[in-house]
Protein backbone atom coordinates (compact mmCIF):
# COMPACT_ATOMS: atom_id res chain seq x y z
CA UNK A 1 0.00 0.00 0.00
CA UNK A 2 2.67 2.36 1.22
CA UNK A 3 4.18 1.75 -2.52
CA UNK A 4 1.27 2.41 -4.10
CA UNK A 5 0.82 5.79 -2.36
CA UNK A 6 4.76 6.48 -3.23
CA UNK A 7 4.43 6.23 -6.91
CA UNK A 8 0.83 7.76 -6.62
CA UNK A 9 2.72 11.20 -6.04
CA UNK A 10 5.38 11.24 -8.46
CA UNK A 11 4.28 13.91 -11.09
CA UNK A 12 3.35 12.84 -14.31
CA UNK A 13 5.51 14.18 -17.26
CA UNK A 14 3.19 16.58 -19.71
CA UNK A 15 5.55 16.01 -22.10
CA UNK A 16 4.13 12.94 -24.49
CA UNK A 17 0.86 15.87 -24.08
CA UNK A 18 2.55 18.85 -25.31
CA UNK A 19 3.83 16.52 -28.23
CA UNK A 20 0.48 15.13 -29.04
CA UNK A 21 -0.92 18.62 -29.44
CA UNK A 22 2.12 19.62 -31.19
CA UNK A 23 1.48 16.92 -33.84
CA UNK A 24 -2.05 17.88 -34.13
CA UNK A 25 -1.04 21.62 -34.28
CA UNK A 26 1.03 20.45 -37.30
CA UNK A 27 -1.13 17.93 -38.40
CA UNK A 28 -4.09 20.99 -39.11
CA UNK A 29 -1.88 23.10 -40.69
CA UNK A 30 -0.29 20.66 -43.15
CA UNK A 31 -4.03 19.39 -43.92
CA UNK A 32 -5.58 22.92 -44.77
CA UNK A 33 -2.27 23.64 -46.56
CA UNK A 34 -2.99 20.61 -49.18
CA UNK A 35 -6.66 21.77 -49.63
CA UNK A 36 -5.75 25.53 -50.42
CA UNK A 37 -2.19 23.49 -52.79
CA UNK A 38 -4.77 21.47 -54.62
CA UNK A 39 -6.92 24.71 -55.34
CA UNK A 40 -4.24 26.41 -56.99
CA UNK A 41 -2.74 23.46 -58.92
CA UNK A 42 -6.17 22.94 -60.21
CA UNK A 43 -6.10 26.30 -62.00
CA UNK A 44 -4.68 24.66 -64.98
CA UNK A 45 -7.73 23.20 -65.40
CA UNK A 46 -8.82 27.19 -66.56
CA UNK A 47 -6.48 27.37 -68.31
CA UNK A 48 -2.91 27.77 -68.90
CA UNK A 49 -2.81 31.34 -68.39
CA UNK A 50 -4.86 30.90 -65.23
CA UNK A 51 -1.98 28.24 -63.92
CA UNK A 52 0.86 30.85 -64.81
CA UNK A 53 -0.94 34.21 -63.26
CA UNK A 54 -0.77 32.06 -59.47
CA UNK A 55 2.22 30.77 -60.05
CA UNK A 56 3.42 34.28 -60.77
CA UNK A 57 1.44 35.11 -58.11
CA UNK A 58 3.39 32.71 -55.60
CA UNK A 59 6.15 34.29 -56.59
CA UNK A 60 5.27 37.89 -55.62
CA UNK A 61 6.02 38.81 -59.43
CA UNK A 62 3.74 41.92 -58.22
CA UNK A 63 6.33 43.50 -56.10
CA UNK A 64 8.76 43.11 -58.61
CA UNK A 65 9.73 45.68 -61.47
CA UNK A 66 10.24 43.17 -64.19
CA UNK A 67 7.03 41.01 -63.16
CA UNK A 68 9.59 37.86 -62.42
CA UNK A 69 8.91 37.53 -59.46
CA UNK A 70 11.25 36.26 -56.79
CA UNK A 71 11.86 32.45 -56.56
CA UNK A 72 13.23 32.85 -53.22
CA UNK A 73 9.98 33.01 -52.12
CA UNK A 74 8.79 30.26 -53.42
CA UNK A 75 11.96 28.65 -51.82
CA UNK A 76 11.20 29.80 -48.05
CA UNK A 77 7.34 28.53 -48.64
CA UNK A 78 8.42 24.83 -49.53
CA UNK A 79 11.44 25.23 -46.91
CA UNK A 80 8.67 25.80 -43.68
CA UNK A 81 6.18 23.29 -45.45
CA UNK A 82 8.94 20.60 -45.11
CA UNK A 83 10.05 21.40 -42.27
CA UNK A 84 6.57 21.15 -40.72
CA UNK A 85 6.55 17.51 -42.54
CA UNK A 86 9.28 16.42 -40.66
CA UNK A 87 8.30 17.61 -37.29
CA UNK A 88 4.47 15.64 -37.82
CA UNK A 89 6.44 12.60 -39.24
CA UNK A 90 8.52 12.96 -36.11
CA UNK A 91 5.89 13.45 -33.89
CA UNK A 92 3.58 10.85 -36.05
CA UNK A 93 6.02 8.29 -36.07
CA UNK A 94 6.16 7.59 -32.09
CA UNK A 95 2.36 5.99 -32.32
CA UNK A 96 3.17 3.12 -35.48
CA UNK A 97 3.38 -0.57 -34.86
CA UNK A 98 7.48 -0.35 -35.34
CA UNK A 99 7.99 -4.33 -35.29
CA UNK A 100 6.48 -6.90 -37.64
CA UNK A 101 5.05 -8.51 -34.34
CA UNK A 102 2.69 -5.32 -33.37
CA UNK A 103 1.38 -5.03 -36.56
CA UNK A 104 0.52 -8.25 -36.60
CA UNK A 105 -1.38 -7.71 -33.46
CA UNK A 106 -2.80 -4.91 -34.49
CA UNK A 107 -4.19 -6.37 -37.51
CA UNK A 108 -5.77 -9.35 -35.48
CA UNK A 109 -7.23 -6.87 -33.05
CA UNK A 110 -8.67 -4.45 -36.37
CA UNK A 111 -9.68 -7.61 -38.00
CA UNK A 112 -12.09 -8.49 -34.51
CA UNK A 113 -13.23 -5.07 -33.46
CA UNK A 114 -14.30 -4.18 -36.82
CA UNK A 115 -14.27 -0.64 -35.69
CA UNK A 116 -14.49 2.12 -38.90
CA UNK A 117 -12.36 4.95 -37.24
CA UNK A 118 -9.49 2.87 -36.24
CA UNK A 119 -9.79 1.14 -39.43
CA UNK A 120 -9.29 4.85 -40.89
CA UNK A 121 -6.41 5.41 -38.92
CA UNK A 122 -4.30 2.11 -39.68
CA UNK A 123 -5.00 3.83 -43.87
CA UNK A 124 -3.45 7.01 -42.06
CA UNK A 125 -0.42 4.80 -41.39
CA UNK A 126 -0.16 3.31 -44.89
CA UNK A 127 -0.25 6.73 -46.72
CA UNK A 128 2.13 8.28 -44.01
CA UNK A 129 4.76 5.55 -45.01
CA UNK A 130 4.15 6.49 -48.69
CA UNK A 131 3.96 10.30 -48.35
CA UNK A 132 7.75 9.87 -46.35
CA UNK A 133 8.92 8.92 -49.50
CA UNK A 134 7.14 10.40 -52.13
CA UNK A 135 6.86 13.68 -50.60
CA UNK A 136 10.36 13.83 -49.85
CA UNK A 137 10.85 13.92 -53.66
CA UNK A 138 8.28 15.97 -54.58
CA UNK A 139 9.31 18.67 -51.88
CA UNK A 140 13.07 18.27 -52.89
CA UNK A 141 12.04 18.77 -56.60
CA UNK A 142 10.53 22.09 -55.49
CA UNK A 143 13.20 23.04 -53.05
CA UNK A 144 15.76 22.97 -55.81
CA UNK A 145 13.87 24.44 -58.61
CA UNK A 146 11.62 26.97 -57.39
CA UNK A 147 11.82 29.32 -60.03
CA UNK A 148 10.54 26.05 -62.59
CA UNK A 149 7.04 26.33 -61.75
CA UNK A 150 4.98 27.35 -65.16
CA UNK A 151 2.05 25.52 -67.25
CA UNK A 152 5.01 23.97 -69.83
CA UNK A 153 7.77 23.00 -66.95
CA UNK A 154 5.34 21.42 -64.45
CA UNK A 155 4.29 19.97 -67.60
CA UNK A 156 7.54 18.45 -68.11
CA UNK A 157 8.08 17.15 -65.24
CA UNK A 158 4.79 15.18 -65.61
CA UNK A 159 5.76 14.11 -68.79
CA UNK A 160 9.06 14.08 -69.88
CA UNK A 161 10.38 13.59 -66.84
CA UNK A 162 8.25 10.61 -66.22
CA UNK A 163 7.01 11.74 -62.76
CA UNK A 164 3.72 11.00 -63.41
CA UNK A 165 3.43 7.66 -61.48
CA UNK A 166 4.78 9.55 -58.14
CA UNK A 167 2.05 12.86 -59.03
CA UNK A 168 -0.80 9.90 -59.00
CA UNK A 169 0.46 7.59 -55.84
CA UNK A 170 1.46 10.62 -54.32
CA UNK A 171 -2.21 12.22 -54.96
CA UNK A 172 -3.98 9.34 -53.29
CA UNK A 173 -1.83 9.45 -50.40
CA UNK A 174 -2.23 12.73 -49.44
CA UNK A 175 -6.16 13.44 -49.98
CA UNK A 176 -6.95 10.05 -48.01
CA UNK A 177 -4.48 11.13 -45.37
CA UNK A 178 -5.34 14.49 -44.77
CA UNK A 179 -9.25 14.12 -44.95
CA UNK A 180 -8.53 11.33 -42.45
CA UNK A 181 -6.83 13.42 -40.14
CA UNK A 182 -8.78 16.37 -40.29
CA UNK A 183 -11.60 14.40 -39.35
CA UNK A 184 -10.01 12.41 -36.63
CA UNK A 185 -8.49 16.11 -35.18
CA UNK A 186 -12.33 16.75 -35.14
CA UNK A 187 -13.37 13.67 -33.65
CA UNK A 188 -10.04 14.08 -30.82
CA UNK A 189 -10.41 17.40 -29.65
CA UNK A 190 -14.85 17.67 -29.95
CA UNK A 191 -14.66 20.44 -32.75
CA UNK A 192 -17.89 20.65 -33.80
CA UNK A 193 -19.50 17.83 -31.25
CA UNK A 194 -22.76 20.35 -30.97
CA UNK A 195 -25.40 18.87 -28.95
CA UNK A 196 -25.88 15.50 -30.31
CA UNK A 197 -22.22 14.21 -31.12
CA UNK A 198 -23.50 11.56 -32.38
CA UNK A 199 -25.55 12.82 -35.03
CA UNK A 200 -22.63 15.76 -35.49
CA UNK A 201 -19.93 12.61 -35.95
CA UNK A 202 -21.97 11.13 -38.60
CA UNK A 203 -22.21 14.30 -40.30
CA UNK A 204 -18.62 14.94 -40.14
CA UNK A 205 -18.05 11.09 -41.62
CA UNK A 206 -20.30 12.16 -45.00
CA UNK A 207 -18.35 15.52 -45.12
CA UNK A 208 -14.91 13.36 -45.26
CA UNK A 209 -15.90 11.11 -47.83
CA UNK A 210 -17.07 14.15 -50.07
CA UNK A 211 -14.10 16.38 -50.07
CA UNK A 212 -12.38 13.31 -50.27
CA UNK A 213 -13.83 12.25 -53.43
CA UNK A 214 -13.97 16.16 -54.44
CA UNK A 215 -10.22 16.70 -54.03
CA UNK A 216 -9.16 13.23 -55.80
CA UNK A 217 -11.23 14.26 -59.02
CA UNK A 218 -9.98 17.82 -58.97
CA UNK A 219 -6.72 16.47 -58.48
CA UNK A 220 -7.04 13.62 -61.51
CA UNK A 221 -8.44 15.76 -63.77
CA UNK A 222 -5.93 18.49 -63.01
CA UNK A 223 -3.34 15.73 -63.45
CA UNK A 224 -4.79 14.78 -67.02
CA UNK A 225 -4.18 18.24 -67.81
CA UNK A 226 -0.97 18.50 -67.65
CA UNK A 227 -0.35 15.44 -69.27
CA UNK A 228 -2.03 16.80 -72.21
CA UNK A 229 0.08 19.72 -72.49
CA UNK A 230 3.22 17.55 -71.30
CA UNK A 231 3.06 15.26 -74.39
CA UNK A 232 2.30 18.16 -76.75
CA UNK A 233 4.56 19.99 -75.24
CA UNK A 234 7.18 17.08 -75.30
CA UNK A 235 9.53 18.62 -78.56
CA UNK A 236 10.32 21.58 -76.93
CA UNK A 237 11.06 20.48 -73.53
CA UNK A 238 12.17 22.91 -70.89
CA UNK A 239 10.82 25.88 -72.91
CA UNK A 240 9.08 28.34 -70.68
CA UNK A 241 5.49 29.50 -70.93
CA UNK A 242 6.37 33.12 -71.03
CA UNK A 243 8.99 32.34 -73.84
CA UNK A 244 6.56 30.43 -76.04
CA UNK A 245 4.26 33.38 -75.82
CA UNK A 246 7.14 35.56 -76.99
CA UNK A 247 7.96 33.40 -80.03
CA UNK A 248 4.63 33.44 -80.98
CA UNK A 249 4.31 37.33 -80.67
CA UNK A 250 7.46 37.57 -82.66
CA UNK A 251 6.38 35.52 -85.52
CA UNK A 252 3.09 37.11 -85.34
CA UNK A 253 4.85 40.64 -85.99
CA UNK A 254 7.50 39.17 -88.50
CA UNK A 255 4.43 37.57 -90.75
CA UNK A 256 2.45 40.79 -90.05
CA UNK A 257 6.06 42.95 -91.21
CA UNK A 258 6.08 40.62 -94.34
CA UNK A 259 2.65 41.25 -95.18
CA UNK A 260 3.12 44.86 -94.90
CA UNK A 261 6.46 44.72 -96.98
CA UNK A 262 4.60 42.85 -99.74
CA UNK A 263 1.72 44.75 -99.45
CA UNK A 264 3.95 47.74 -100.05
CA UNK A 265 6.69 46.13 -102.95
CA UNK A 266 3.19 44.59 -104.78
CA UNK A 267 2.01 48.60 -104.78
CA UNK A 268 5.28 49.67 -105.82
CA UNK A 269 5.84 47.74 -109.07
CA UNK A 270 1.74 48.60 -109.85
CA UNK A 271 2.21 52.48 -109.52
CA UNK A 272 5.90 52.02 -111.86
CA UNK A 273 4.04 49.98 -114.22
CA UNK A 274 1.32 52.46 -114.49
CA UNK A 275 4.21 55.15 -114.74
CA UNK A 276 5.33 53.38 -118.05
CA UNK A 277 2.41 52.91 -119.37
CA UNK A 278 1.97 56.90 -119.12
CA UNK A 279 5.18 57.39 -120.68
CA UNK A 280 4.68 54.82 -123.77
CA UNK A 281 1.37 56.84 -124.85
Amino acid sequence: MERLIINDKIKKSRIPARLDLLQSGTGLVLGLFMWVHMMLVASILLGKGAFNFVAKFMELSFLSDTGHGFPAAVFLAVAGVSTLFIIHAALGVRKFPISWKQHAIFRQQMGMMKHEDTNLWYIQVVTAFIMFFLGSVHLFVMLSNPGQIDPYLSADRVISHSMWPLYLILLFAVELHGTIGLYRLCMKWGWFAGDNPVESREKLKLLKKRLTIFFLALGLLALLVFSVIGINHRDRVGERYGAHASVESTVSAEDSSSSVADTASSDAASAEEANKETAHE
